[in-house]
This record gives structure tokens, C-alpha cells and sequence, in this order.
């Protein structure tokens, strides 16, 4: 019988990723998300039925139960950057992750993929860095041979990345940007899926690995390249971080005082958390123990990031045209 992945948090960023692959490779894959119909995008990655996006509620001991009947392996992809509500750090990063691996255990399961991230540390700075932690440490209780991937900022097509900063610049001939001199060692969201499904197979170990792309660079820096992808001139203006906390203490109190209507544009737990680099540490597992040569960024932003140019797809025909006006 098709072997069977359920991936909790599948119709995410990375997750769908991980479920287009793990399609390929001839398995069965059950997408576990809170909203299933949103999710139906994951369905043509392979043939009728074989991708199936589920209802699921990782607070809930039933529900996850219930996405993970009859799976052979299970991958927790889940995560937020809300530390306030019903999904907040402790409920997704950290309760999630355990109630996840100690299901999987008592239903037998063998092995477990568990998403992190880079930086996570449990006297860290960010309450965010410390809930990643706590989460790792709840998964090997459960799944001691879990394996822990924990990537530095994923980039590619449909991030909140660069797509995020490139359509900032449609708006003014500014870039504001906090923690400016930080270093981000940006990783190809494919990669880390590709990574994820060697520990589904069976061909890599368990253990944490720390998954960067080929080049550290500052934010500053990757600004500056995403601006050279578009073809536009903004100028990069870096926030100091005392100006930075006052602004996240405002959007977090703002925030509360709506009751979550309005959304925090920048919230001081990010602030504290861009006042460390994000970078693979020494001594830490990395693509290199896996087999695999990760993706430069320069790669694969024009594939993407085209839209944002001034004349979008017809940009590069443009600029053809004033070259030979100009001979």
C-alpha cells in the first residue's frame, strides 16, 4: 500500500512545498490546515485523491489525532508570529509541536519532521526564539529521534520576505528597514523542503540541522540586491533600534487596544528578535550533512520578483528598446 505523510501546517509557506515533493516521490499526502478549503490548491500536485487538504486544530487532541490516523511518517510545519490570541508562541510553537510528537508516539508512528527555526534558543531574547526552543524540546521528548530543521529566513516564490519589502517600494522613494547591519543567511524555501523529505524517507538521520543559503549577507545588503532584481532606486533607510522598540511597543498596544483589528506593522518581540543575526551557527548540522548544495538567492529572486518591476514582464523589452534607440 502508497505510504502515508500527514503535514501539519501543509498549505503553508514551506508545507506546501514539502507536499508537492512528497507527491512526486509517489506517496499519499494529507494537508492538515484549520481552513481545508482555502487549501485546495495542493490537490493538482499529484493524481485524483492523492493530495488531500484535512480540517485540523493542532490545540486540539482529537483533531490532530484524527489527520494523523493511518500516517506512517508526520511533518510539523505549523508556526506564527502572533504571541497574543488563541494561536499564540506557547499554543502553536510550543503545546502544537508537543501534543503533535506525543500523538505520533502513541500511535506508533516512526519518525516525525519537526520545523524550527534558526535562532531558536531557550534564554533568547524574543519570546518568539524561546517558544521554538521550548517546542524542540517537547518533540524529543515524545520523538527522540525526530528530525529538527531549523532554516534561517526562507525566500522564493509566495514569501513574505522579499515580496513583502519589494512591494514597499511601489509607495514611496524610501525603504525603511530595522536592524540594517543584521545578517541573514537567506535559504531557498525548495531546499528546505527537499531537505524535509530526505528525513520523511528515511535518508538523512535524525537530529537538528541548521539550514542557511550559501551567503551571509546584512539586511542592508539583501535589500540593496532585491532593489538591483526590480530595477528600482529607493533609498534604504535603516531605523535605529531604541526608535524601532518605541514603534512596536505602539503597534502592540495599538493591536490590544482594537482587539486584533488592527494588525501591528512591527511588534517589539520582532524588534528584539532583528538585534541578533540569523545565521548557521558553528559546529551545527547543516545542508553539507545532508548531501545538498543550497540555492544562491541571486538564483531565483528575478524568477519571481519580476512583478514588481516599473514595467513588469515588459521591463526587460523596454529597456531593449532604449539601447537601440540610443545606437
Amino acid at each position: 500500500m502508497t505510504k502515508l505523510v500527514t503535514i501539519y501546517g501543509g498549505a503553508g509557506f514551506l508545507g506546501r512545498y514539502i507536499a508537492r515533493r512528497m507527491a512526486k516521490e509517489g506517496w499519499r499526502v494529507r494537508v492538515a490546515t484549520r481552513r481545508p478549503n482555502d487549501a485546495i490548491f495542493v490537490r493538482p500536485y499529484g493524481v485524483v485523491g492523492q493530495v488531500e487538504p484535512v480540517l485540523c486544530n493542532v490545540r486540539d487532541d482529537n483533531s490532530v489525532r484524527a489527520a494523523m490516523s493511518g500516517a506512517d511518517v508526520v511533518v510539523n510545519c505549523t508556526g506564527t508570529f502572533d504571541k497574543a490570541g488563541k494561536n499564540n508562541f506557547d499554543a502553536i510553537h510550543v503545546e502544537g509541536a508537543s501534543r503533535i510528537a506525543r500523538i505520533a508516539a502513541e500511535e506508533g508512528i516512526g519518525q516525525m519532521v519537526h520545523i524550527s527555526a534558526i535562532g531558536a534558543d531557550a534564554e533568547g531574547n524574543s519570546l518568539y526564539a524561546k517558544s521554538k526552543a521550548e517546542g524542540e524540546v517537547a518533540v524529543l521528548e515524545h520523538m527522540p529521534n525526530a528530525m529538527i530543521l531549523r532554516p534561517s529566513v526562507m525566500f522564493g516564490p509566495g514569501d513574505q520576505f522579499f515580496n513583502r519589502f519589494a512591494s514597499m517600494t511601489r509607495f514611496g522613494p524610501m525603504l525603511p528597514i530595522i536592524g540594517g547591519s543584521t545578517k541573514f543567511q537567506t535559504v531557498y524555501v525548495d531546499d528546505v523542503a527537499q531537505a524535509a523529505v530526505k528525513g520523511i524517507l528515511g535518508d538523512a538521520e535524525g537530529g537538528t540541522y541548521e539550514l542557511g543559503g550559501p551567503d551571509a549577507e546584512s539586511f542592508a545588503n539583501l535589500m540593496k540586491l532585491m532593489l538591483k532584481t526590480i530595477h528600482r532606486r529607493r533609498l534604504v533607510l535603516n531605523t535605529p533600534f531604541p526608535i524601532a522598540a518605541l514603534m512596536g511597543s505602539s503597534f502592540d498596544l495599538l493591536n490590544k487596544m482594537s482587539l486584533g483589528l488592527v494588525p501591528a506593522m512591527v511588534t517589539r518581540d520582532q524588534v528584539r528578535s532583528l538585534q541578533n543575526d540569523n545565521v548557521v551557527s558553528d559546529g551545527a548540522k547543516t545542508f553539507v550533512d545532508l548531501g545538498m548544495k543550497p540555492t544562491s538567492v541571486e538564483v531565483v529572486l528575478p524568477e519571481y520578483l519580476w512583478r514588481f518591476r516599473p514595467s513588469g514582464q515588459y521591463d526587460a523589452i523596454k529597456e531593449s528598446a532604449r539601447n537601440l534607440r540610443a545606437h
